[in-house]
């Protein structure tokens, strides 16, 4: 088995990683890369057999929508969900490739090549590692991870796995290999610092963040119950919620107590709804027995913590007649320089930071050192390849067995 990392041995994001036998060759996500300067991938006459997906983040799956769509894709079911959600409210529409779904902890055969996906945490849904297997050889591609979420039980899980241990090579991820998590080291110190902000405001407060980072919307909901206040969401957010209720019924949805839809400047949200009724249902119905209007907001204002769009708050605030507001920034800071965002998205967090009161709250989606050597421990690899990271040489002084690699550079199994 050879593997081929196409990208990501120098970056984060953009991810796609291929492994090969003589006959079956797959590749893992095929991202869009998050830096701006990075070229995107491009295939061109070449056989792939299948592409499996981690996680429905678009620095693992975005650029599927370049491939042939006779390309098999591999994901969890609501992973499907959720990558729909994405293209179509960014204005690309529904995908049009070929899905098949995998289940946790189910082995599934391509070709040759035996895979098992590990449900993981992370910032995204329905994140998965792999375990590759083919004529005795196994490799496992650890996918984005973490240990300081909700679901870190997880983690814990994984590292008991005997199935886990002594693979001939561990691809794991580096994010957060030289970044501290101290200030919010999990979901609860995120969700502590929500509430201390509620708590003490005497004007509104919005939630800078995405709308698919469910342990973070989880975080709002509780600050809110606690401090009797009211989530208001934007169309999309309620989408992404309302699918999540598919697989879990303690995620919070429009439908809860004091959880709103907010009837403005959803018009663009709304009219993608409206060109795609059979995809949404009876969602497009019941949306409008849950909405709140401005008249309502402006009433008490300071009883509203709203997740819309960083576009829409000056907006928002203009015709609540408020000059000042909280701003909560409950994402990557990585999000607030030029290599990772355009110069007008630049512009707004600057303006916004300038003119209200911006808070950060956000833990990583990703798996500090700590974690990361307690996961290498755990399943002793013989040989551990630094992928999505920017520091792949620093891996050498932490990790036994580390090999360094290039994209593009093949490696015998």
């Amino acid at each position: 088995m050879t593997l081929t990392i196409h990208k990501g041995t120098n970056e984060i994001g953009g991810s796609c990683i291929e492994l090969s036998t003589r006959n079956t060759t797959l590749l893992f996500d095929y991202g869009t890369p998050l830096n701006l300067e990075s070229k995107k991938l491009h295939f061109t006459n070449k056989k792939v057999d299948a592409i499996i997906i981690s996680h429905p983040h678009q620095d693992h799956f975005g650029e599927i929508t370049t491939v042939e769509t006779t390309i098999p894709i591999y994901c969890g079911k609501l992973s499907k969900e959720l990558m729909n959600a994405t293209k179509l409210f960014t204005g690309q529409g529904l995908l049009e490739n070929k899905f098949y779904h995998f289940e946790a902890w189910k082995p599934f055969q391509i070709g040759d090549i035996t895979i098992t996906p590990y449900l993981v945490d992370h910032s995204a849904v329905d994140a998965y590692a792999f375990l590759v297997e083919y004529n005795g050889k196994k490799v496992i591609y650890s996918g984005d991870f973490r240990a300081n979420g909700r679901k870190s039980k997880l983690f814990e899980n994984m590292l008991k796995q005997k199935k886990l241990k002594d693979a001939d090579l561990l691809l794991m991820e580096g994010t957060m290999l030289q970044r501290s998590n101290e200030e919010f080291p999990n979901e609860i110190s995120v969700e502590n610092k929500i509430l201390e902000t509620l708590k003490n405001t005497e004007t509104i407060t919005f939630m800078v963040g995405s709308s698919q980072n469910i342990d973070s919307l989880v975080s709002a909901y509780r600050a809110c119950k606690k401090t009797g206040k009211i989530f208001v969401i934007d169309m999309y957010t309620a989408w992404i919620l309302e699918k999540m209720s598919s697989v879990s019924t303690s995620i919070p949805t429009m439908d809860w107590k004091n959880v709103f839809v907010l009837k403005v400047y959803g018009g663009s949200y709304y009219e993608k709804i409206k060109k795609n009724r059979d995809y949404f249902g009876d969602f497009q119905y019941r949306l409008f027995s849950n909405i709140i209007s401005i008249d309502n907001i402006k009433k008490e204002p300071s009883r509203y913590y709203v997740k819309i769009s960083p576009w829409h708050i000056e907006k928002l605030l203009s015709k609540l007649d408020i000059l000042s507001a909280n701003i909560i920034y409950s994402q990557w800071l990585g999000y607030l320089k030029p290599e990772f965002s355009d110069a007008k998205t630049i512009k707004l967090y600057q303006k916004l930071q300038e003119n209200h009161n911006w808070i950060y709250a956000h833990t990583s989606g990703h798996a500090d050192l700590e974690s990361l050597k307690k996961f290498s421990e755990a399943l002793s690899p013989k040989a551990l390849i630094p992928i999505h990271t920017e520091h792949k040489d620093a891996f050498c002084k932490h990790f036994e067995n580390t090999v360094v690699l290039e994209d593009g550079m093949p490696f015998v199994i």
